[in-house]
């Protein structure tokens, strides 16, 4: 097995670090709209309404905002096309089909683990209502 090497310093890698640039890549893609962002790219090109159907509840401005940085990162290619209106096409890069296996497990993850989430969340919620003072109604 043939490992990438890392070209940066070992502090620009290095997750626990809060000035390095894993740690801040890591913001980046793990947040809600990028990862469903990516999975709803999947294997497919898009353009941005067609996206914006497939993410339910992301809005214009949080659409844009991240694919610009997903974008930025090397993680989707965005295709203009000098037509009128313009069309502009979204597709994953290389690194970001990779991430999808990992986005993957972890929707495998939360379906296997829902059920006890959710009894969890409940168990939770119950204690919370109990131990809280009486608000007089």
């Amino acid at each position: 097995m043939v490992t990438k090497q890392f070209p940066g310093s070992p502090d620009d890698a290095d997750l626990r670090r809060a000035d390095s640039l894993a740690r801040e890549i890591f913001s980046d893609v793990a947040n809600k709209w990028a990862l469903l962002i990516i999975e709803a790219l999947g294997e497919r090109v898009l353009r941005f309404s067609e996206l914006r159907d497939e993410v339910e509840g992301i809005s214009h401005k949080m659409l844009t905002q991240n694919l610009r940085m997903l974008e930025r990162n090397g993680l989707i290619e965005r295709t203009v096309y000098p037509v009128v209106p313009p069309r502009v096409e979204y597709a994953l890069t290389e690194p970001s089909q990779a991430l999808r296996v990992t986005i993957d497990a972890l929707c495998d993850w939360t379906h296997r683990h829902l059920g006890h989430i959710e009894a969890a969340r409940r168990r939770t919620d119950a204690a919370t209502t109990a131990d809280s003072p009486d608000t007089g109604r």
